[in-house]
Protein backbone atom coordinates (compact mmCIF):
# COMPACT_ATOMS: atom_id res chain seq x y z
CA UNK A 1 0.00 0.00 0.00
CA UNK A 2 1.51 3.41 -1.07
CA UNK A 3 1.88 6.05 1.29
CA UNK A 4 2.90 9.78 1.36
CA UNK A 5 3.96 12.29 3.62
CA UNK A 6 3.97 15.32 1.91
CA UNK A 7 4.64 18.79 3.26
CA UNK A 8 2.12 21.42 3.07
CA UNK A 9 -0.54 18.65 3.13
CA UNK A 10 -2.64 16.64 6.01
CA UNK A 11 -1.23 13.29 6.85
CA UNK A 12 -3.24 10.10 6.44
CA UNK A 13 -5.25 8.62 8.35
CA UNK A 14 -6.54 11.87 9.76
CA UNK A 15 -7.08 12.32 13.20
CA UNK A 16 -10.01 12.07 14.59
CA UNK A 17 -11.57 13.20 17.52
CA UNK A 18 -11.54 16.91 16.55
CA UNK A 19 -15.04 18.06 19.08
CA UNK A 20 -13.48 15.81 21.43
CA UNK A 21 -10.24 17.66 21.25
CA UNK A 22 -12.06 20.78 21.92
CA UNK A 23 -14.22 19.90 24.59
CA UNK A 24 -10.91 18.69 26.57
CA UNK A 25 -9.90 22.21 26.37
CA UNK A 26 -12.82 23.16 28.98
CA UNK A 27 -10.68 21.73 31.64
CA UNK A 28 -8.60 23.88 31.35
CA UNK A 29 -10.38 26.88 30.56
CA UNK A 30 -13.67 26.30 31.78
CA UNK A 31 -16.77 28.59 28.77
CA UNK A 32 -18.42 29.99 32.01
CA UNK A 33 -14.52 31.99 32.72
CA UNK A 34 -14.85 33.88 29.92
CA UNK A 35 -17.59 36.23 31.60
CA UNK A 36 -14.58 37.98 33.69
CA UNK A 37 -12.93 41.15 33.33
CA UNK A 38 -10.14 41.34 35.47
CA UNK A 39 -8.10 44.33 34.57
CA UNK A 40 -4.47 43.94 34.67
CA UNK A 41 -2.29 45.69 37.59
CA UNK A 42 -0.24 47.62 34.98
CA UNK A 43 -3.42 48.94 32.79
CA UNK A 44 -2.27 52.46 31.80
CA UNK A 45 -4.30 55.92 32.07
CA UNK A 46 -6.14 56.41 29.17
CA UNK A 47 -4.49 59.80 28.46
CA UNK A 48 -1.06 57.13 28.23
CA UNK A 49 -2.68 54.98 25.98
CA UNK A 50 -3.84 57.43 23.89
CA UNK A 51 -0.28 59.84 23.88
CA UNK A 52 1.79 56.23 23.26
CA UNK A 53 -0.67 54.89 20.31
CA UNK A 54 0.23 58.30 18.95
CA UNK A 55 4.21 57.87 18.71
CA UNK A 56 4.79 57.96 15.21
CA UNK A 57 1.98 59.29 13.85
CA UNK A 58 2.29 62.70 12.29
CA UNK A 59 1.89 65.21 15.59
CA UNK A 60 -0.64 67.45 13.49
CA UNK A 61 -3.43 64.84 12.72
CA UNK A 62 -3.33 63.48 16.48
CA UNK A 63 -6.19 66.15 17.91
CA UNK A 64 -8.01 64.77 15.24
CA UNK A 65 -7.89 61.49 16.30
CA UNK A 66 -8.60 62.50 19.34
CA UNK A 67 -11.30 64.47 18.78
CA UNK A 68 -12.96 61.56 16.70
CA UNK A 69 -12.38 58.45 19.60
CA UNK A 70 -13.95 61.86 22.41
CA UNK A 71 -17.16 61.79 20.46
CA UNK A 72 -18.54 58.21 21.67
CA UNK A 73 -17.84 55.83 23.92
CA UNK A 74 -18.44 53.50 20.77
CA UNK A 75 -16.00 55.95 18.78
CA UNK A 76 -13.09 55.65 22.04
CA UNK A 77 -13.41 51.80 21.50
CA UNK A 78 -12.89 51.79 18.08
CA UNK A 79 -9.69 53.75 18.51
CA UNK A 80 -8.40 51.90 21.22
CA UNK A 81 -7.92 48.35 20.17
CA UNK A 82 -4.37 48.32 21.72
CA UNK A 83 -5.90 48.89 24.74
CA UNK A 84 -8.44 46.17 24.61
CA UNK A 85 -5.63 43.79 23.83
CA UNK A 86 -3.56 44.91 27.22
CA UNK A 87 -6.99 44.26 29.24
CA UNK A 88 -7.55 40.56 27.45
CA UNK A 89 -3.66 39.72 27.97
CA UNK A 90 -4.03 38.01 31.27
CA UNK A 91 -7.93 36.78 30.45
CA UNK A 92 -8.88 33.53 30.06
CA UNK A 93 -8.24 31.70 26.84
CA UNK A 94 -8.77 28.40 24.97
CA UNK A 95 -5.16 28.39 23.75
CA UNK A 96 -6.32 27.99 19.76
CA UNK A 97 -5.01 29.95 17.25
CA UNK A 98 -7.07 31.49 14.21
CA UNK A 99 -5.49 34.62 12.30
CA UNK A 100 -7.66 37.63 13.99
CA UNK A 101 -8.58 40.53 12.53
CA UNK A 102 -7.50 42.18 15.26
CA UNK A 103 -10.02 45.12 15.39
CA UNK A 104 -13.12 43.29 15.18
CA UNK A 105 -15.76 45.78 16.04
CA UNK A 106 -19.36 46.07 14.68
CA UNK A 107 -18.33 48.89 12.24
CA UNK A 108 -15.75 46.93 10.80
CA UNK A 109 -17.78 44.41 8.67
CA UNK A 110 -19.07 45.96 5.15
CA UNK A 111 -19.66 45.51 1.31
CA UNK A 112 -16.88 45.85 -1.43
CA UNK A 113 -16.44 45.08 -5.04
CA UNK A 114 -15.38 41.66 -6.13
CA UNK A 115 -13.37 41.09 -9.46
CA UNK A 116 -16.34 41.75 -11.10
CA UNK A 117 -18.14 44.54 -8.96
CA UNK A 118 -20.77 41.85 -7.46
CA UNK A 119 -20.67 43.00 -3.91
CA UNK A 120 -19.28 40.44 -0.91
CA UNK A 121 -19.92 41.06 2.59
CA UNK A 122 -16.90 40.09 5.02
CA UNK A 123 -14.29 41.86 7.56
CA UNK A 124 -13.17 44.91 5.85
CA UNK A 125 -10.24 45.98 7.96
CA UNK A 126 -7.22 44.47 8.97
CA UNK A 127 -4.32 46.81 10.04
CA UNK A 128 -4.41 44.75 13.30
CA UNK A 129 -4.48 41.20 11.99
CA UNK A 130 -2.04 38.72 13.38
CA UNK A 131 -2.62 34.83 14.58
CA UNK A 132 -3.88 34.73 18.12
CA UNK A 133 -6.58 33.54 20.44
CA UNK A 134 -9.90 33.37 18.53
CA UNK A 135 -11.75 34.98 21.47
CA UNK A 136 -9.93 38.18 21.29
CA UNK A 137 -12.13 39.03 18.22
CA UNK A 138 -15.09 37.52 19.33
CA UNK A 139 -15.20 39.51 22.67
CA UNK A 140 -14.00 42.75 21.16
CA UNK A 141 -17.06 42.50 18.39
CA UNK A 142 -19.65 41.44 21.07
CA UNK A 143 -18.58 44.63 23.18
CA UNK A 144 -18.41 46.84 20.25
CA UNK A 145 -22.29 45.66 19.98
CA UNK A 146 -23.61 46.71 23.23
CA UNK A 147 -21.68 50.32 22.97
CA UNK A 148 -23.20 50.39 19.46
CA UNK A 149 -26.89 49.76 20.97
CA UNK A 150 -26.16 52.13 23.95
CA UNK A 151 -25.52 54.99 21.69
CA UNK A 152 -28.35 54.00 19.79
CA UNK A 153 -30.76 53.85 22.26
CA UNK A 154 -31.50 50.56 23.09
CA UNK A 155 -32.35 49.49 25.92
CA UNK A 156 -29.88 47.17 28.35
CA UNK A 157 -31.37 44.05 27.54
CA UNK A 158 -31.32 44.68 23.60
CA UNK A 159 -27.38 45.73 23.96
CA UNK A 160 -27.29 42.47 25.86
CA UNK A 161 -29.36 39.79 23.94
CA UNK A 162 -27.22 41.86 20.93
CA UNK A 163 -24.09 40.19 22.29
CA UNK A 164 -25.39 36.90 23.46
CA UNK A 165 -26.87 36.51 19.75
CA UNK A 166 -23.46 37.48 18.44
CA UNK A 167 -21.97 34.68 20.10
CA UNK A 168 -24.75 32.09 19.68
CA UNK A 169 -24.47 32.83 15.76
CA UNK A 170 -20.57 32.11 15.97
CA UNK A 171 -20.91 29.05 17.92
CA UNK A 172 -23.84 27.55 15.78
CA UNK A 173 -21.90 28.84 12.16
CA UNK A 174 -18.67 27.29 13.44
CA UNK A 175 -20.79 23.77 14.25
CA UNK A 176 -21.94 24.25 10.69
CA UNK A 177 -18.54 24.54 8.91
CA UNK A 178 -17.13 21.99 10.97
CA UNK A 179 -19.39 19.41 9.39
CA UNK A 180 -18.69 20.20 5.56
CA UNK A 181 -16.12 18.99 3.44
CA UNK A 182 -13.39 20.97 3.71
CA UNK A 183 -13.66 22.92 0.50
CA UNK A 184 -17.08 23.65 0.85
CA UNK A 185 -16.61 24.99 4.02
CA UNK A 186 -13.83 27.60 2.86
CA UNK A 187 -16.71 29.14 0.53
CA UNK A 188 -19.54 28.35 2.47
CA UNK A 189 -22.40 30.74 3.59
CA UNK A 190 -22.49 32.87 0.13
CA UNK A 191 -23.32 35.90 1.07
CA UNK A 192 -26.72 36.60 -1.02
CA UNK A 193 -27.90 33.66 1.83
CA UNK A 194 -26.25 35.37 5.11
CA UNK A 195 -29.86 37.34 5.94
CA UNK A 196 -31.52 34.04 5.60
CA UNK A 197 -29.26 31.93 7.55
CA UNK A 198 -28.37 34.21 10.22
CA UNK A 199 -32.70 35.18 10.53
CA UNK A 200 -31.40 38.69 10.25
CA UNK A 201 -34.43 39.55 8.34
CA UNK A 202 -35.11 42.90 10.31
CA UNK A 203 -31.74 43.86 8.00
CA UNK A 204 -32.94 43.28 4.58
CA UNK A 205 -33.73 46.82 3.81
CA UNK A 206 -31.07 48.12 5.27
CA UNK A 207 -28.50 46.23 3.49
CA UNK A 208 -30.51 46.63 0.77
CA UNK A 209 -29.98 50.49 1.01
CA UNK A 210 -26.23 50.06 1.77
CA UNK A 211 -25.68 48.15 -1.29
CA UNK A 212 -27.46 50.55 -3.67
CA UNK A 213 -25.20 53.02 -2.28
CA UNK A 214 -22.24 50.91 -2.74
CA UNK A 215 -22.52 50.03 -6.26
CA UNK A 216 -21.96 54.33 -6.73
CA UNK A 217 -18.77 54.27 -4.29
CA UNK A 218 -16.27 54.06 -6.87
CA UNK A 219 -13.12 55.16 -7.85
CA UNK A 220 -14.30 56.52 -10.88
CA UNK A 221 -17.04 58.67 -8.91
CA UNK A 222 -14.29 60.12 -6.20
CA UNK A 223 -12.08 60.83 -8.80
CA UNK A 224 -15.15 62.72 -10.97
CA UNK A 225 -15.68 64.74 -7.71
CA UNK A 226 -12.33 65.35 -6.11
CA UNK A 227 -10.34 66.03 -9.51
CA UNK A 228 -9.22 68.96 -11.97
CA UNK A 229 -8.05 68.69 -15.73
CA UNK A 230 -5.41 71.27 -15.21
CA UNK A 231 -4.47 73.36 -18.18
CA UNK A 232 -1.92 70.44 -19.73
CA UNK A 233 -4.81 67.84 -19.97
CA UNK A 234 -3.50 65.97 -16.04
CA UNK A 235 -5.72 65.73 -13.84
CA UNK A 236 -5.29 66.70 -10.37
CA UNK A 237 -6.52 66.40 -7.07
CA UNK A 238 -8.07 69.19 -5.76
CA UNK A 239 -7.43 69.95 -1.93
CA UNK A 240 -10.14 69.83 0.84
CA UNK A 241 -8.09 70.10 3.88
CA UNK A 242 -8.09 68.91 6.75
CA UNK A 243 -9.08 65.35 5.17
CA UNK A 244 -7.62 65.85 1.65
CA UNK A 245 -4.26 67.68 1.19
CA UNK A 246 -1.70 68.14 -1.09
CA UNK A 247 1.96 66.31 -0.97
CA UNK A 248 5.47 68.05 -2.06
CA UNK A 249 6.88 66.35 -5.41
CA UNK A 250 9.45 65.32 -3.59
CA UNK A 251 6.89 63.26 -1.81
CA UNK A 252 4.49 62.34 -4.65
CA UNK A 253 7.35 61.29 -6.48
CA UNK A 254 8.30 59.06 -3.34
CA UNK A 255 4.84 57.67 -3.74
CA UNK A 256 4.47 57.17 -7.30
CA UNK A 257 8.21 55.22 -7.10
CA UNK A 258 6.91 53.14 -4.84
CA UNK A 259 4.31 51.33 -7.25
CA UNK A 260 7.37 49.78 -8.99
CA UNK A 261 8.10 47.62 -5.96
CA UNK A 262 4.27 47.43 -5.30
CA UNK A 263 3.94 45.70 -8.97
CA UNK A 264 6.08 42.91 -7.85
CA UNK A 265 3.60 41.92 -5.00
CA UNK A 266 1.02 41.86 -7.23
CA UNK A 267 -0.44 38.31 -8.93
CA UNK A 268 1.68 38.60 -12.36
CA UNK A 269 -1.31 38.02 -14.37
CA UNK A 270 -2.71 41.36 -13.47
CA UNK A 271 0.41 43.54 -14.63
CA UNK A 272 -1.08 43.83 -18.23
CA UNK A 273 -4.29 45.51 -16.74
CA UNK A 274 -2.01 48.07 -14.06
CA UNK A 275 0.47 48.82 -17.38
CA UNK A 276 -2.50 50.42 -19.06
CA UNK A 277 -2.95 53.21 -16.39
CA UNK A 278 -0.65 56.11 -16.09
CA UNK A 279 0.12 57.97 -12.76
CA UNK A 280 -1.40 61.34 -12.75
CA UNK A 281 -1.63 62.86 -9.06
CA UNK A 282 -0.78 61.92 -5.60
CA UNK A 283 -2.17 63.29 -2.16
CA UNK A 284 -2.58 62.39 1.48
CA UNK A 285 -5.73 61.88 2.56
CA UNK A 286 -6.89 60.83 6.95
CA UNK A 287 -8.13 57.84 7.85
CA UNK A 288 -10.24 56.25 10.16
CA UNK A 289 -10.75 56.64 13.74
CA UNK A 290 -7.86 53.89 14.59
CA UNK A 291 -5.76 54.73 11.86
CA UNK A 292 -6.18 58.96 12.19
CA UNK A 293 -2.08 59.88 12.18
CA UNK A 294 -0.86 57.05 10.44
CA UNK A 295 0.99 58.40 6.17
CA UNK A 296 -2.18 57.51 3.64
CA UNK A 297 -1.82 58.87 0.29
CA UNK A 298 -4.17 58.55 -2.49
CA UNK A 299 -2.81 58.17 -6.05
CA UNK A 300 -4.68 58.92 -9.14
CA UNK A 301 -4.50 56.61 -11.93
CA UNK A 302 -6.27 57.09 -15.68
CA UNK A 303 -6.37 54.43 -18.45
CA UNK A 304 -6.06 55.42 -22.42
CA UNK A 305 -9.89 56.55 -22.39
CA UNK A 306 -9.69 58.82 -19.07
CA UNK A 307 -10.98 56.61 -16.74
CA UNK A 308 -9.96 56.64 -12.84
CA UNK A 309 -8.24 53.89 -10.91
CA UNK A 310 -7.83 55.25 -7.30
CA UNK A 311 -5.10 52.83 -5.37
CA UNK A 312 -4.76 54.37 -1.05
CA UNK A 313 -1.37 53.58 -0.22
CA UNK A 314 -1.82 53.36 3.34
CA UNK A 315 1.10 53.32 6.09
CA UNK A 316 1.78 50.02 7.94
CA UNK A 317 2.53 50.08 11.21
CA UNK A 318 2.99 46.64 13.74
CA UNK A 319 -0.15 45.00 15.10
CA UNK A 320 -1.20 46.99 18.14
CA UNK A 321 -2.12 43.13 19.68
CA UNK A 322 1.41 42.05 19.37
CA UNK A 323 3.20 42.93 22.82
CA UNK A 324 0.15 41.57 24.42
CA UNK A 325 0.01 38.19 22.89
CA UNK A 326 2.81 36.60 24.43
CA UNK A 327 1.38 37.69 27.91
CA UNK A 328 -1.76 35.60 26.83
CA UNK A 329 0.69 32.49 26.01
CA UNK A 330 0.82 33.26 22.58
CA UNK A 331 3.98 33.16 20.52
CA UNK A 332 4.96 34.54 17.32
CA UNK A 333 4.05 31.72 14.78
CA UNK A 334 5.28 33.57 12.29
CA UNK A 335 8.11 36.50 11.24
CA UNK A 336 6.80 38.90 8.04
CA UNK A 337 9.31 41.50 7.32
CA UNK A 338 7.15 43.37 6.08
CA UNK A 339 3.90 45.05 7.86
CA UNK A 340 2.50 45.34 4.83
CA UNK A 341 2.68 41.93 3.44
CA UNK A 342 1.43 40.77 6.91
CA UNK A 343 -2.07 42.72 6.37
CA UNK A 344 -1.94 41.79 3.07
CA UNK A 345 -1.46 38.46 4.15
CA UNK A 346 -4.27 38.23 6.70
CA UNK A 347 -6.40 39.79 4.47
CA UNK A 348 -6.47 37.31 2.23
CA UNK A 349 -6.11 34.44 4.79
CA UNK A 350 -9.61 35.58 6.75
CA UNK A 351 -11.73 37.02 3.67
CA UNK A 352 -13.35 34.27 1.01
CA UNK A 353 -13.05 36.98 -1.80
CA UNK A 354 -10.18 40.11 -1.60
CA UNK A 355 -9.15 43.09 -3.74
CA UNK A 356 -7.35 41.27 -6.54
CA UNK A 357 -5.28 44.74 -6.56
CA UNK A 358 -3.62 44.82 -2.77
CA UNK A 359 -0.26 44.75 -1.99
CA UNK A 360 3.00 46.29 -0.57
CA UNK A 361 5.64 48.74 -0.80
CA UNK A 362 7.88 51.04 1.13
CA UNK A 363 8.21 54.11 0.54
CA UNK A 364 11.01 56.26 2.28
CA UNK A 365 12.09 53.45 4.23
CA UNK A 366 8.39 52.82 6.13
CA UNK A 367 6.49 50.06 4.88
CA UNK A 368 2.59 50.88 3.28
CA UNK A 369 -0.05 48.41 2.17
CA UNK A 370 -1.84 49.48 -1.33
CA UNK A 371 -5.47 48.58 -2.26
CA UNK A 372 -8.03 50.10 -4.15
CA UNK A 373 -9.68 53.20 -3.00
CA UNK A 374 -13.94 53.35 -3.01
CA UNK A 375 -13.75 49.58 -4.16
CA UNK A 376 -17.69 49.67 -4.02
CA UNK A 377 -17.42 50.10 -0.30
CA UNK A 378 -20.45 50.37 2.02
CA UNK A 379 -21.06 49.75 5.61
CA UNK A 380 -23.93 49.39 8.05
CA UNK A 381 -23.88 52.06 11.08
CA UNK A 382 -24.60 49.98 13.94
CA UNK A 383 -24.93 53.08 16.23
CA UNK A 384 -27.65 53.99 13.78
CA UNK A 385 -29.75 51.05 13.95
CA UNK A 386 -33.12 50.88 15.67
CA UNK A 387 -34.56 48.31 17.91
CA UNK A 388 -34.87 44.96 17.15
CA UNK A 389 -32.65 45.11 14.21
CA UNK A 390 -29.16 45.11 16.68
CA UNK A 391 -29.40 41.42 17.25
CA UNK A 392 -29.83 40.35 14.05
CA UNK A 393 -26.88 42.38 12.86
CA UNK A 394 -25.07 40.72 15.79
CA UNK A 395 -25.77 37.11 14.29
CA UNK A 396 -24.86 38.58 11.00
CA UNK A 397 -21.60 39.55 11.77
CA UNK A 398 -21.00 36.54 14.23
CA UNK A 399 -21.90 34.19 11.47
CA UNK A 400 -18.48 35.95 9.06
CA UNK A 401 -16.36 36.16 12.23
CA UNK A 402 -16.22 32.51 12.37
CA UNK A 403 -16.57 31.95 8.59
CA UNK A 404 -13.48 33.89 8.77
CA UNK A 405 -11.74 32.18 11.55
CA UNK A 406 -12.50 28.92 9.82
CA UNK A 407 -10.58 29.55 7.23
CA UNK A 408 -7.15 28.96 9.63
CA UNK A 409 -8.21 27.04 12.81
CA UNK A 410 -9.71 23.74 12.78
CA UNK A 411 -13.80 24.81 13.08
CA UNK A 412 -14.34 21.15 14.86
CA UNK A 413 -11.79 21.40 17.72
CA UNK A 414 -13.68 25.50 17.83
CA UNK A 415 -17.28 23.87 17.66
CA UNK A 416 -15.92 21.19 20.15
CA UNK A 417 -14.78 24.08 22.99
CA UNK A 418 -17.89 26.23 21.85
CA UNK A 419 -20.40 23.68 22.18
CA UNK A 420 -23.93 22.69 21.66
CA UNK A 421 -25.71 25.19 24.59
CA UNK A 422 -25.66 28.29 25.52
CA UNK A 423 -22.83 28.69 27.96
CA UNK A 424 -20.00 30.71 26.16
CA UNK A 425 -22.57 32.75 24.64
CA UNK A 426 -24.22 33.77 28.40
CA UNK A 427 -20.38 34.15 29.41
CA UNK A 428 -19.36 36.48 26.66
CA UNK A 429 -22.13 38.74 26.85
CA UNK A 430 -21.78 39.44 30.68
CA UNK A 431 -17.95 40.00 29.88
CA UNK A 432 -19.34 42.62 26.77
CA UNK A 433 -21.49 44.41 29.40
CA UNK A 434 -18.86 44.83 32.00
CA UNK A 435 -16.49 46.38 29.09
CA UNK A 436 -18.63 48.37 27.55
CA UNK A 437 -19.28 49.84 31.07
CA UNK A 438 -15.10 49.72 31.59
CA UNK A 439 -14.92 51.57 27.88
CA UNK A 440 -17.73 54.17 29.21
CA UNK A 441 -15.28 55.62 31.68
CA UNK A 442 -12.80 55.58 29.82
CA UNK A 443 -14.06 57.87 27.51
CA UNK A 444 -15.34 60.05 30.46
CA UNK A 445 -11.56 59.77 30.89
CA UNK A 446 -10.28 61.05 27.19
CA UNK A 447 -13.32 63.63 27.78
CA UNK A 448 -12.40 65.02 30.80
CA UNK A 449 -8.53 65.09 29.79
CA UNK A 450 -9.87 67.22 26.71
CA UNK A 451 -11.65 69.43 28.94
CA UNK A 452 -9.01 70.07 30.80
CA UNK A 453 -6.68 70.49 28.09
CA UNK A 454 -4.02 67.80 29.10
CA UNK A 455 -5.23 66.77 25.16
CA UNK A 456 -5.98 68.52 21.91
CA UNK A 457 -9.00 67.85 20.21
CA UNK A 458 -10.75 68.79 17.01
CA UNK A 459 -14.18 68.07 16.58
CA UNK A 460 -16.37 67.49 13.47
CA UNK A 461 -13.50 65.74 11.23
Amino acid sequence: MREFEVDGFAAWPPQGGARRRGKRLREKTPRESHNRLELPADRPDVVGSVESANVGRLAHLAPIRTGRMAASPFAFLRGSAGLMAHDLGTGPTSGLTAQLCGDAHAANFGLYGDARGRLVMDINDFDETVPGPWEWDLKRLAASLVLAGRQSGASEDECRSAAYDTVGSYRRTMRVLSALPAIEAWNAIADEQLVTVTDAHELRDVIGGVAAKALKNTSARFAAKATVEDPEGRHRFVPAPPVLSEVDDRTASSVAAALTGYLATVPVELHPLLSRYSVQDVAFRVVGTGSVGTRSYVVLLLDQRGEALVLQVKEARPSVLLPHLARAGYGVTEVVAHEGQRVVLGQKRMQVVSDTLMGWTTVDGLPYQVRQFRNRKGSVDPAALQSGQLDDYGRLTGALLARAHAHTVDAAVVSGYCGKNEALDEAIAAFAVAYADRTEADHAELVAAVKAGRLPAEDGV
